[in-house]
C-alpha cells in the first residue's frame, strides 16, 4: 500500500494554505443555500471555482430570456455574456458589473480566502428599475423580433435596485465564509490526520526497510553457517575415521602386544573418537535437513522389527548404566510408509536421550499404538481442527524414569544446540543437536513430536507418524 503525495509542502497542508473552494465546501449544502437566496431575492445565484467551474447553481427560470434565447443572434450574444461572467477581471476590485444584450445585469462578486480568490459568485441576471423597454439593441440584432411579445414578457420581469442587489452580495458572501470557514476546519482535521498517516507510513516503511534487511542478511549468515558445518564435519571426518581405524588395530594387536595401560589409553581414543564421530554426523545430517539436501527413501515397513531392533542397539548401553529397556507393539499395526533408516535414528536418537537422563535402576520403555492425525495444520481454530479429517497413523512412545524436562522447556529442547541445563557443570554431555533432528526428521515424514510429563517422575517423548502419504483431490 503507498500515500499518494500532496501538493505543497508539509506546512501547507497542515495549515490549509492552497485549498481550492471546492475542498471547502460541501456542493450540495451549496446549491441548497444559493437556492434558497435566489428564491428569497428573486435574483439568480451561482457560484464558480476559480477555474469558473461551477459549483452551485441557484438561477431561476425567466420567460423573457427563454423567449430570446429562440433567435441565433441573440442567443449567440447571450452566451457570450456567460462566457465573460467567467473571465471578468476583479484584480482590480472584489466585484464587478456586467450589462446583458437582453437588458439585464450581473454582478460578479469574488470570493477570496488567505489572500486568494479562490471562486467567485454570480448575481443575475437582475433588471434595474431604471429600464423601462425592451433594449434598442435587441432590434439590431434581430429585427424580425416580435417586439410586442417581447415587451410583454419585459414588463413581467421582476425589478431590483443596485442597493438589494448590494445586500444580497453581502449575505451571500458573508453565509459563504462561515461556510468556508466550517470547511477549512474540517479540511485541517483531515489534512494533519494525513500527515501523521504519511509520517507514520514512512516510519514503518523504514522500519521495514531494516527488517527485511537484517531478514535478508540472517539468512545468509544461516546459509554460510549450513555450509560451514558441512565443510568443517566432512573434512573433519576423513582424518578421524582414520584415528578410529588405527585405535582399533593397536587394540586387536596388529602392530604388537599392547600393555593392560596402553590398551585403556588406546580404548579411550576410540571411545572418544567415536563420540566425536557421531558429533559429526550430527552437524552433517543438521546442515543437511536445514539446505533441504537430505532426503528421504520411503517405502512400506513393519513397525514391530523396526521397534525391537532399536531396542536391542540400545540394550548394551542400558544395561552398562544398570536401566531396563523394554519395547512392546500393539497387534496388527498396518505397514507404515516411511524411511525405515530416518526413523530408526529418530528412535536411537530419543532412547539414547532417555538413557542419558536416566539414573541407575530406572527403566526405559519403548511403545508402538494405532492412533489418528488431524490434518488441520497447527494453531488452527480447534472448530476447524474438529470439522478436519483425520488420517490413520502410528504413535511411538518412549517412556523413561528420568529427571524429566520442566513443562516451559518442552518446546525449547527441539531448537538447536539447545539444552535444559546449560551451566559449564552439567552432569550429562552432549551438543544438543540430537531432539532438532528428531522434529526434522519427523516433520519430513509429515509426522508430529511432543514432550509429555510423566508422573511423578520422568519424561514421554511421542511421535505420531501418518500410515499413508498424504493425498490431495476429491
Amino acid at each position: 500500500m503507498s500515500i499518494p503525495a500532496t501538493q505543497g509542502t508539509l506546512d501547507d497542508l497542515t495549515l490549509g494554505r492552497g485549498a481550492r473552494l471546492v475542498e471547502l465546501v460541501d456542493r450540495e449544502s451549496l446549491t441548497e443555500l444559493v437556492k434558497s437566496a435566489a428564491d428569497f431575492a428573486s435574483v439568480g445565484v451561482r457560484v464558480l471555482d476559480a477555474e469558473g467551474g461551477l459549483l452551485a447553481d441557484g438561477s431561476l427560470k425567466l420567460d423573457l430570456v427563454e423567449f430570446l434565447s429562440t433567435h441565433v443572434r441573440i442567443r449567440t450574444e447571450l452566451e457570450n455574456v456567460i462566457g465573460q461572467l467567467k473571465r471578468v477581471d476583479l484584480s482590480a476590485g472584489p466585484q464587478a458589473t456586467l450589462d446583458c444584450v437582453s437588458g439585464g445585469r450581473y454582478r460578479v462578486v469574488a470570493v477570496m480566502h488567505d489572500g486568494r480568490q479562490i471562486g467567485r459568485v454570480v448575481l443575475g441576471p437582475y433588471f434595474p428599475p431604471t429600464l423601462v423597454d425592451v433594449p434598442a439593441g435587441l432590434l439590431e440584432l434581430e429585427p424580425t423580433l416580435d417586439l410586442d411579445k417581447a415587451r410583454g414578457l419585459f414588463t413581467k420581469v421582476h425589478r431590483v435596485s443596485e442597493a438589494d442587489v448590494d445586500r444580497l452580495a453581502k449575505h451571500v458572501t458573508a453565509v459563504l465564509d462561515v461556510v468556508m470557514f466550517s470547511g477549512l476546519r474540517a479540511l485541517l482535521t483531515g489534512n494533519m490526520h494525513l500527515s501523521s498517516v504519511r509520517e507514520s507510513y514512512r516510519e514503518l516503511q523504514a522500519k521495514s526497510d531494516k527488517l527485511q534487511a537484517a531478514y535478508d542478511r540472517l539468512r545468509e549468515l544461516d546459509r554460510l553457517k549450513s555450509n560451514f558445518l558441512a565443510t568443517v564435519s566432512h573434512e573433519l571426518r576423513t582424518p578421524l575415521t582414520s584415528i578410529i581405524g588405527y585405535s582399533e588395530m593397536l587394540l586387536e594387536g596388529i602392530a604388537g602386544e599392547v600393555s593392560g595401560e596402553q590398551r585403556e589409553f588406546v580404548t579411550t581414543i576410540r571411545e572418544k573418537g567415536e563420540q566425536l564421530l557421531g558429533l559429526i554426523k550430527g552437524l552433517l545430517d543438521l546442515s543437511k535437513l536445514e539446505s533441504g539436501t537430505m532426503s528421504l527413501r520411503k517405502k512400506q515397513i513393519q513397525v514391530g522389527p523396526l521397534l525391537r531392533d532399536v531396542a536391542q542397539t540400545m540394550t548394551p548401553l542400558a544395561k552398562k548404566k544398570g536401566i531396563a529397556i523394554s519395547a512392546s507393539v500393539e497387534a496388527s499395526l498396518p505397514l507404515l510408509h516411511a524411511d525405515g533408516e530416518r526413523l530408526g535414528q529418530v528412535l536411537l536418537n530419543l532412547v539414547e536421550n532417555a538413557i542419558k537422563f536416566t539414573p541407575k535402576g530406572g527403566e526405559v520403555r519403548l511403545e508402538a499404538r494405532l492412533t489418528s492425525l488431524s490434518t488441520a495444520p497447527p494453531g488452527e481454530d480447534v472448530g476447524l481442527v474438529l470439522l478436519g479429517a483425520r488420517r490413520t497413523a502410528v504413535e511411538f512412545r518412549v517412556r523413561d524414569t528420568g529427571i524429566g524436562i520442566p513443562e516451559s522447556e518442552r518446546e525449547r529442547v527441539f531448537d538447536a544446540f539447545y539444552q535444559v541445563d546449560s551451566s559449564s557443570t552439567r552432569e550429562q554431555g552432549g551438543t544438543g543437536l540430537g531432539l532438532s533432528i528428531v522434529r526434522r526428521l519427523v516433520e519430513g515424514h509429515e509426522g508430529t513430536v511432543r514432550v509429555e510429563g510423566n508422573e511423578p517422575q520422568g519424561t514421554v517423548f511421542v511421535v505420531t507418524i501418518p500410515v499413508r502419504r498424504a493425498t490431495f483431490g476429491p
